[in-house]
């Protein structure tokens, strides 16, 4: 199949770059079906734009038009959590692969029954694939290629023994919103369990330094990731999937799931193209995050990750309190917001 791509994504650590087709996700590069391959082991790697076209609530999750991509909350239930949602099916070829170079296939099921073949881009692409282990020490985020008949394919590097969760961020066209459903994936062998990478604001990856500022809220608030080489801040960062950057954020334990474009967008006349890259981003709830930045520079995407905490909600306005919008802001500011 051809897919240009990230093809490594390996979220291992500190990676290389994910240059063409076949790197490991320290790098990646373009991937004609655009895959972020293997990113195994990103380990510890390591307003609020007023929603901007709203990306925001799209059913169960994930794409919220441009800027908020913000997971979407349908019927309370963060994205991603579901393998069915809205009479659509995420549905596996195979639930169980061996290490290593796998062909791996699926097909949406429309609430017919039948696989769907039309859908609407979303970035640039009618299917995001994202895979992560549940330890969220492995991130790849890839473009699988459709077939006639409805099956998606791209073949995925995932070398180590464990358990995997799958996310499809869709927007069938019959359906006309964005969706993200989620399914299980072993990797059968001896699987050596490993704890979340603790909190990190600073990652490094390929010679690129990248920092977040800003807090977790589900309430929303605003992120601010900045990208340096060599210490020098980078500010000829590459449109990548129609954006400066992606954000994926994942909660420890449950996996839900966020997927966030940055504010603004290449082109716009208003949107430096870094070293600063600034998300609306709003987390389902109290928990431990893990997020996976990709950004292109020089030609490869590289992908960055942090591991963040979500901060207790603001206090909210009573009436009669003493507490008024001025003093929300300020205790908001005071917290690091």
């Amino acid at each position: 199949m051809t897919t240009n791509a990230h093809a490594g994504h390996v979220n291992t650590a500190a990676q290389p770059g994910h240059a063409e087709q076949g790197t490991a996700h320290g790098a990646h590069a373009e991937h004609g079906g655009d895959a972020h391959a293997p990113h195994n082991g990103h380990a510890a790697q390591g307003g609020a734009h007023e929603a901007h076209d709203a990306h925001a609530e799209h059913g169960g999750g994930a794409h919220a038009d441009h800027n908020a991509h913000t997971a979407g909350h349908d019927a309370g239930l963060p994205g991603g959590l579901r393998i069915t949602q809205d009479g659509y099916t995420l549905d596996l070829d195979t639930t169980i692969a061996e290490p290593g170079k796998i062909d791996f296939r699926f097909r949406i099921l429309g609430p017919d029954g039948s696989a769907v073949t039309e859908f609407d881009a979303i970035h640039d692409r009618e299917l995001h694939l994202i895979v992560a282990r549940r330890e969220l020490t492995g991130f790849w985020h890839v473009h699988p290629r459709r077939e006639a008949d409805g099956t998606w394919v791209i073949q995925l590097d995932l070398p180590e023994a464990g358990a995997y969760r799958v996310f499809t961020d869709i927007a069938p066209r019959a359906h006309g919103r964005t969706i993200t459903l989620g399914a299980d994936l072993a990797i059968a062998g001896h699987y050596a369990p490993q704890p979340v990478p603790a909190v990190n604001r600073t990652t490094e990856v390929d010679g690129y330094e990248v920092t977040v500022d800003g807090e977790l809220r589900a309430e929303g608030d605003l992120l601010t990731l900045t990208v340096r080489e060599n210490g020098e801040p980078v500010a000829d960062l590459q449109p990548y999937l129609a954006a400066f950057g992606h954000l994926v954020i994942l909660r420890a334990g449950d996996l839900a799931y966020v997927h966030v474009h940055p504010n603004g967008e290449p082109g716009d006349g208003i949107t430096p193209s870094g070293p600063e890259v600034t998300f609306h981003t709003a987390v389902p709830g109290p928990g431990t995050y893990r997020l996976f930045l990709d950004f292109k520079h020089n030609d490869v995407v590289r992908t960055a990750a942090f591991t963040l905490t979500a901060v207790p909600p603001l206090r909210a306005f009573e009436s009669g309190s003493g507490i008024t919008p001025a003093a929300l802001a300020t205790d908001g500011a005071a917290r690091g917001k």
